[in-house]
């Protein structure tokens, strides 16, 4: 690959969706999926296109509660320190945004 190629990109996100059936669950997903396409210019003013590719997974849940797992996966890492050190930051990132938020109140 040559050096200014990027790679591509793929944002997969983990949404709720309230739905009395899976047709319509995967039929809201797919809308709010195709309505958050855009097409921008990135920090190098180089078009960047976020395109909705489709819906890869439904899964029903009975009943909510509080500190319910949706999602897991396992990461597996060269460096464990340099990972955790990252989790470490991004959990400081939400901190900091929290208490941000509390003293613009």
């Amino acid at each position: 690959m040559r050096s200014e190629e990027k790679r591509a990109q793929f944002d997969e996100q983990l949404r709720l969706i309230e739905a009395e059936s899976q047709q319509e669950a995967f039929e809201k997903a797919q809308a709010i999926g195709l309505k958050e396409e855009e097409t921008f210019l990135n920090e190098e003013q180089k078009p960047v296109r976020w395109k909705f590719v489709n819906v890869a997974e439904l899964q029903k849940l009975n009943n909510i509660t509080d500190g319910m797992e949706l999602q897991s996966r396992t990461e597996e890492q060269e460096d464990a320190e340099r990972y955790t050190n990252m989790i470490h930051q991004k959990a400081r990132a939400i901190q900091m945004k929290t208490l941000l938020q509390v003293l613009t109140i």
